[in-house]
């Protein structure tokens, strides 16, 4: 019988299931704080079973790390672009955005600096980068120019 065999089985896939659990996910925070963030009420808000957001997290620990990484990314695209935009002013445009950034996502913001979760390794490393963006305008603003890079990064 040719369906009882396992060897031309395809595993379960619906598109891309993670990226959907980490917006799920988003929504949630943001909707109810951490405190209505469980996996169990995730997989129910995206359909599907319990079991099937196991597979992408271990843990809520590890789906709240991601989710914080990726608030780090979204904050570093945000102060990358305020400091490219043309102004006399790339300090305070970047400072601009990273209070707009926090007021706007207030849930996710104290979630990517929970100390807990800031320290996975890859959270520190979101982190980083965001404020290698923040560093960088600082330093290359027109303000700083007669400062050396140590004193302007301390």
């Amino acid at each position: 019988m040719p369906w009882a065999s396992s060897a031309g089985r395809r595993g379960y896939h619906v598109g891309n299931l993670r990226a959907q659990l980490l917006d799920e996910a988003r929504a949630l925070l943001e909707s109810g704080g951490r405190g209505e963030l469980n996996l169990r009420a995730l997989a129910a808000r995206a359909g599907i079973a319990p079991g099937s957001v196991y597979h992408h997290y271990v843990s809520k620990q590890a789906l709240l790390g991601e989710l914080a990484a990726a608030g780090f990314g979204e904050l570093e695209a945000a102060l990358r672009q305020a400091a490219s935009e043309p102004g006399p002013a790339p300090i305070r445009a970047s400072a601009l955005a990273y209070f707009s950034f926090a007021r706007a996502q207030p849930a996710l913001y104290s979630l990517m600096f929970d100390p807990e979760i800031l320290g996975e390794a890859e959270v520190s490393a979101a982190r980083d980068k965001a404020f290698g963006e923040l560093k960088a305008a600082i330093g290359g603003a027109a303000s700083q120019a007669d400062r050396d890079a140590d004193t302007v990064h301390r």
